[in-house]
């Protein structure tokens, strides 16, 4: 494994704008996520997304890696990046495990409502993962919950890549989460709907150029919305590629949240563990 010189340089985001809300139909636009993660509808639709699963994920992470990493525990020496972290509950729930913990995430208003639970040990951060944060800082990087796959340029996701392998500490480790696309594929509702909140939310999926493409329309307050996630359809080879393009090597392949062993087929998650090449 390689190791760097350089010291620990913090890139300070600017200050978080407010934004707001805008009550009309709304355009697909070409980066799909600048408008939709910034929607309070987005997170009125994920609202129901399991805590304790997300909670599970981490204890079981913590578990696994704790043996390995026997220097960094207890927790208060290792430093934790969450990136792409919504609004922080995974970040949340790692400072409450004493964890030194930094959120970075692309949408304001995600990010302000996060910063509401900054303490010592958490702070949170507007950022663009295509852009270096920190260069050998951090023990952990996670990107958890697909949190991944949404550019449309390859170069932007290989770029976002290097910036983790940048941010990690010689003998770091990055965690990547991510949907095992062959079975997404498989199991796939192509039309439904979705009850949330006061909300129905009519959801159609297909699998178009290497991408789930998700369409999500309702109406409420006396307006039509429309939205569109577009996710692209990483397989394991593919991740193996580009992690061995960014410096990255991969040491563990995970199914679910228990931390199973990896199947292509019957697997709903592919978690990646990776270290510096």
């Amino acid at each position: 494994m390689s190791k760097s010189t350089k010291s620990p340089i913090a890139h300070h985001p600017s200050p978080i704008k407010k934004s707001p809300i805008t009550h009309h139909s709304s355009p697909i636009r070409k980066d799909w996520f600048l408008s939709w993660f910034d929607s309070p509808y987005y997170h009125i639709l994920y609202q129901n997304h399991n805590e304790q699963d997300a909670k599970d994920f981490i204890d079981n992470l913590v578990a696994h890696l704790a043996p390995q990493y026997q220097a960094l525990f207890p927790t208060e020496t290792a430093k934790i990046l969450d990136l792409a972290c919504g609004k922080g509950r995974h970040s949340r729930y790692m400072a409450s495990k004493g964890f030194d913990v930094t959120g970075l995430d692309l949408s304001d208003s995600s990010i302000k409502f996060a910063q509401d639970f900054e303490a010592d040990n958490l702070t949170f951060y507007q950022h663009d993962m295509r852009k270096s944060f920190r260069i050998n800082y951090f023990d952990f990087i996670l990107n958890i919950f697909t949190s991944f796959g949404y550019f449309e340029k390859e170069a932007d996701n290989l770029t976002a890549l290097k910036n983790v392998t940048a941010g990690l500490k010689p003998t770091g480790v990055f965690v990547l989460d991510y949907f095992n696309s062959n079975w997404v594929v498989e199991n796939m509702k192509s039309d439904y709907t979705q009850r949330a909140g006061d909300i129905d939310f009519h959801i159609k999926k297909s699998v178009q150029n290497g991408h789930i493409i998700k369409k999500i329309a309702f109406h409420t307050e006396g307006v039509d919305f429309n939205f569109q996630e577009k996710v692209r359809l990483f397989f394991l080879n593919d991740f193996e590629q580009l992690f061995d393009k960014a410096g990255l090597k991969i040491t563990d392949l995970f199914g679910d949240y228990k931390l199973n062993s990896f199947d292509e087929k019957t697997s709903n998650r592919l978690i990646i563990k990776a270290i510096q090449k």
